[in-house]
């Protein structure tokens, strides 16, 4: 009796219950649409790349994460802040070393006008993915709300250095673009 109780604890656990795998490594894939980004042609064909490198970015560690992820996203489309902060806080709080969880909730956070809170999400999303694009440009606009200007365009320019293409390129001051 004893073993079929314990069977059933170990089968009853829930998939996540050792923690979040470790995310897909997308590394080769991203840094061939790095170069890819800076041959490009005009505006749209940037635009296509970056959102290739999103679908890498959204790639979450498995099933759990992503459904985590794709809820808070979706409620973030309906502007239903408060659900998506939640489902953000769950993703982060199980999978701590993916950065995407850290950047969409300080998406969040941006919308929601409490930078402070924006800030360290993405510092955390950049200390684990340093090439982040999103998060960098978003680095550069909370400093730039946040009144940080010498800082944010340090962020800005280096996000416009891995894709130049990005629309925040239009923020940076005293370069010519």
């Amino acid at each position: 009796m004893k073993r079929l109780i314990a069977l059933f604890c170990l089968t009853a656990a829930p998939v996540w219950a050792d923690g979040c795998p470790v995310a897909p490594d997308h590394s080769q894939a991203l840094e061939r649409l790095f170069d890819e980004v800076q041959q490009a042609q005009n505006d749209m064909e940037g635009r296509i790349i970056a959102n290739r490198m999103w679908e890498y970015w959204t790639d979450a560690p498995d099933e759990p994460s992503q459904a985590m992820l794709d809820q808070g996203m979706r409620a973030r489309g309906s502007y239903d802040f408060l659900t998506a902060l939640d489902r953000f806080d769950k993703l982060v709080n199980y999978c701590p070393f993916y950065a995407e969880g850290y950047n969409q909730r300080a998406f969040i956070n941006f919308l929601r006008e409490d930078y402070t809170a924006a800030l360290p999400d993405l510092e955390q999303a950049l200390k684990l993915n340093p090439k982040h694009v999103g998060a960098l440009a978003g680095k550069g606009l909370t400093l730039m709300a946040l009144g940080r200007d010498v800082e944010a365009q340090e962020a800005l320019r280096a996000a416009v250095a891995l894709n130049p293409w990005l629309g925040e390129r239009y923020l940076l001051k005293g370069k010519e673009l």
